[in-house]
């Protein structure tokens, strides 16, 4: 079994997630090639796993790779805001959450579905089977404004205007339909300077257009009510998220959640009656070391939230 993605911030995960009691129930929600997932059924003997994930050809590696612990884990899947807002585990709540957000390498070597335009793939990049709509179909429908604002929302690129107005008018020559046909157009869109920075000139387009096709943004901001209502009180939910986007909803919704009183600002007197409902963990987030950052680069941008449940909420 050949396994290509390193899981971030493993340390952090095991010591700030660890369970404290025997037999306690862990819902890894982005189950990915299973990295996080091994690290706790080895390290814990007793500790139950559910296992999430959308894409059903990288939870077959998964599983594979689980297999010795296979009478400790059950698998679903399903995108993360669909098994919370379902919930098919009935009464059965976990005592441990862990949201790890980044796209697995796999998907970069091994998906043939475009994440990468480092090979020249099909423009696709949806991670789930029920999705519709492909990258390739926006990039060749979606009118130039449209194009650019989403360049600039979820890439928040900045030649987004001038990318957008290159894609829509090399589509007129033709379809476009693979990475490295968007990657060209996208390079030569660009300012001569801006091609050779720190990062490919088309990184932040690509994430936009990932972004948008499986609605990463949307589902998150979904999903972290509903597995904060499922979570056990003295329970842990962690997000590990790796862009800006990302990090500013869970950074947000933990902090909302750790307020005593959500009256309005311009009130002198608390009258909502509110009581703190999580502990944040650490005032601000956890971010891999020097070490692991030189062992796998793409961790530099990793950053690891954690709360603790108090208590439930009246909803």
């Amino acid at each position: 079994m050949d396994i290509v993605h390193y899981s971030v911030l493993q340390n952090e995960v095991l010591d700030y997630l660890k369970p404290d009691e025997p037999g306690q129930l862990f819902i890894d929600c982005t189950l990915g090639e299973g990295g996080h997932s091994e690290l706790l059924v080895k390290t814990f003997s007793d500790l139950r796993l559910v296992c999430l994930d959308a894409d059903e050809g990288i939870m077959e590696v998964a599983k594979e790779r689980l297999s010795p612990y296979q009478d400790r884990i059950r698998f679903f899947n399903i995108w993360f805001n669909r098994f919370f807002r379902e919930y098919p585990l009935g009464g059965e709540r976990p005592d441990r959450i862990l949201f790890d957000l980044g796209i697995s390498v796999f998907h970069y070597q091994k998906g043939g579905r475009g994440f990468s335009f480092q090979k020249d793939e099909p423009l696709d990049m949806r991670l789930g089977k029920d999705l519709e709509l492909s990258a390739g179909d926006i990039v060749n429908q979606y009118p130039e404004e449209e194009l650019a604002d989403l360049f600039y929302k979820y890439g928040e690129e900045r030649y987004s205007r001038r990318i957008a107005a290159a894609v829509v008018n090399k589509r007129r020559e033709g379809k476009i339909e693979t990475t490295g046909r968007l990657e060209e157009i996208i390079f030569n869109a660009v300012p001569a300077a801006y091609r050779h920075g720190r990062i490919h000139p088309a990184t932040r387009s690509f994430q936009a257009l990932r972004i948008v096709v499986n609605g990463e943004l949307a589902r998150l901001e979904s999903v972290l009510q509903d597995a904060l209502d499922i979570l056990k009180p003295g329970g842990r939910m962690g997000v590990i998220s790796f862009h800006s986007l990302e990090d500013r909803i869970v950074k947000q919704f933990f902090r909302l959640k750790s307020q005593a009183c959500t009256c309005p600002p311009e009130q002198p007197i608390c009258s909502c009656g509110g009581r703190r409902k999580v502990k944040l963990i650490g005032p601000k987030p956890i971010v891999p070391g020097d070490d692991e950052i030189r062992r796998n680069p793409p961790s530099r941008s990793a950053r690891f939230r954690v709360v603790e449940k108090i208590v439930d909420e009246d909803r």
